[in-house]
């Protein structure tokens, strides 16, 4: 015989201990693409999220990342992605272009990329250390290769730097010295969101203690591609 509500231990069943799980959906202006930036929940503890819209399927929050503010748990939403990334992937706000390169040169490990200054191809201020490189062959310049991790930035006109450092042991050096570049921003540490028309939330708390939710919102931004 198993008697029920005697247990003081919550979310244990028949000697089996399960998490609290609550899953609904952001979907405030349906016909507008947006980015779901943030959650905030409305109660007495932090729960672990995940996040997916119709565009996205990799938004998740740890549940130590959550912050309390004001008597409510607030934390940005991160994404998981992949190495190399999928073609999903592809149109996010993460990727970001460069140009083509002048010439190619070094080991695998410390792969020097150069590009052009007169004409100027400017590496721009986005990219940074730990961001992953990609590579499109001529062409069409139509599908990107993994190239690597980028280690090391060395821009100085007059002296006649103007390149990346790449370790090219997780990828492929290209074939060719001119193809075209392109990174993807590490996509745990930068904070772009989910795109979508609306967002499927699932939170799950671990908690054995009566704990209450009273309600969970989001950041919204409409998106302006």
């Amino acid at each position: 015989m198993y008697r029920h509500n005697v247990n003081s231990v919550r979310n244990n069943f028949y000697g089996v201990q399960y998490n609290s799980t609550l899953t609904s959906v952001f979907n405030v202006s349906p016909l507008e693409n947006k980015l779901f930036k943030t959650l905030n929940l409305e109660g007495d503890d932090a729960w672990e999220a995940t996040m997916q819209t119709d565009i996205q399927t990799t938004g998740f929050i740890n549940r130590s990342w959550f912050e309390k503010k004001e008597g409510a748990y607030f934390a940005f939403v991160r994404n998981s992605g992949t190495t190399p990334a999928a073609t999903s992937e592809y149109p996010l706000r993460s990727l970001n272009g460069i140009g083509r390169s002048a010439s190619i040169l070094g080991p695998t490990a410390a792969t020097l990329v150069n590009f052009s200054i007169s004409p100027l191809v400017s590496i721009g201020s986005i990219v940074s250390i730990g961001d992953t490189l990609y590579y499109a062959l001529p062409p069409i310049y139509s599908t990107p290769v993994l190239f690597g991790e980028v280690t090391d930035i060395q821009v100085n006109y007059p002296q006649g730097d103007n390149r990346l450092v790449v370790d090219a042991t997780s990828g492929s050096v290209p074939p060719v010295q001119t193809p075209y570049i392109l990174y993807i921003k590490n996509s745990v540490a930068e904070s772009h969101g989910v795109l979508g028309h609306y967002c499927l939330f699932t939170l799950e708390n671990p908690n054995t203690n009566k704990i209450e939710l009273f309600a969970a919102q989001s950041e919204v931004m409409k998106s302006y591609p």
